[in-house]
């Protein structure tokens, strides 16, 4: 939508292809408990801001809401129900197939985003219980007196973690590979307010800069039985492209002993998990916060525009390939909806040029 509404103030006029029913799918498949991480200020898209009333950090709910009223703000209209089977050249322009009429535009821009396919690590072993990936994961309430054993420690998997903990859930992490964490907030603002720091001085500098401060108020990874990844959250980002665990409340949780943590795991055993220490521990459930996979080769076939693993070499800009644009497929430690509406921003205004609209 952000894409959209950028083109057509730049004189496009857009048709939104969309295989879901409704606008914010996606936030409407998310966990209860959901918040964003970011402000409200750094929230919105271009040409809405979010309204103050949504709070700082605004809901689950408060995004869907607002993604509602963005599409009627700008008159967007999305064609809801509409699977798009593939994107292909034709002549100067492209050919958009579907499960039902195709369409043709000069310019397309895919904006399916980095989680559309979820991943789910698998494990030598079968497990009795059932295994769902965190994006399946809703509320506490179908496990209430289980033991519920949370994998992967990133933003997803120290929600639900959390959420599970304050219900009374007797969860456990398991974190395979190193770690960063932040505060949610450093001397009252938001910790992604201070990304302006790593573009005003680099990234490494910043890292270096802030890193006394980020282990007086939060402490290292090894405090919580986690691994540090040697590296600080700006590089993890830029060089990984890695996004941080922004607390909300879960190191609190495991310093209380609410949630018990363990390393990876080395083998599945009926109701019993192995784990690389060589501890054991029974569980009733799995969820799998273990991430989502980006390839567009289904949709694209063996495009110049992707790399060998089927994701964009470019999101937010100009393509090899004339008319083609990706948006919001590169990890930002600015927030995803922020850098989501810069990108729209950049596509439309390079669009704009390639295309010499008046």
């Amino acid at each position: 939508m952000a894409a959209g509404a950028a083109l057509q103030d730049q004189g496009f006029a857009v048709e939104i292809l969309e295989r879901a029913r409704a606008v914010g799918t996606s936030w409407r498949n998310h966990y209860d408990c959901l918040h964003l991480h970011t402000a409200r200020g750094r929230s919105g898209l271009p040409g809405l801001a979010m309204d103050a009333s949504v709070g700082r950090y605004p809901s689950r709910d408060a995004v869907i809401s607002y993604l509602e009223r963005y599409a009627a703000h700008h008159q967007l209209n999305p064609r809801f129900g509409v699977m798009v089977t593939g994107v292909k050249r034709d002549g100067d322009g492209w050919i958009v197939t579907t499960d039902n009429a195709p369409t043709r535009g000069d310019v397309v821009v895919v904006a399916t985003g980095l989680n559309a396919t979820p991943h789910v690590a698998t494990w030598p072993g079968e497990f009795d219980g059932p295994i769902l990936h965190s994006s399946a994961y809703r509320n506490p309430r179908p496990f209430a007196g289980q033991r519920v054993l949370v994998v992967g420690f990133g933003n997803s998997g120290g929600d639900v973690a959390l959420d599970l903990a304050k219900a009374g859930v007797d969860v456990t992490l398991s974190q395979r590979g190193p770690v960063n964490i932040l505060p949610k907030e450093l001397f009252g603002m938001p910790i992604t307010s201070f990304g302006l720091l790593s573009k005003l001085l680099g990234y490494k500098t910043a890292d270096l800069l802030t890193a006394p401060i980020r282990r007086l108020v939060i402490g290292r990874p090894e405090d919580y039985g986690l691994q540090s990844t040697g590296k600080g959250p700006g590089a993890r980002v830029i060089e990984d492209g890695r996004i941080p665990l922004i607390d909300v409340g879960t190191l609190g949780a495991i310093k209380a002993g609410q949630i018990a943590v363990k390393p990876g795991i080395a083998r599945l055993d009926a109701k019993e998990v192995a784990f690389a220490d060589n501890s054991r521990a029974p569980f009733d459930a799995i969820i799998a916060a273990t991430g989502y996979n980006v390839d567009l080769r289904g949709l694209l076939g063996q495009s110049p525009a992707l790399d060998a693993n089927g994701r964009p070499k470019v999101s937010g800009g100009g393509t090899v390939e004339r008319g083609l644009y990706f948006c919001s497929f590169r990890v930002s430690p600015d927030g995803q909806l922020f850098a989501t509406g810069k990108e729209a921003l950049a596509i439309a205004a390079h669009a704009k040029g390639a295309f010499s609209l008046a």
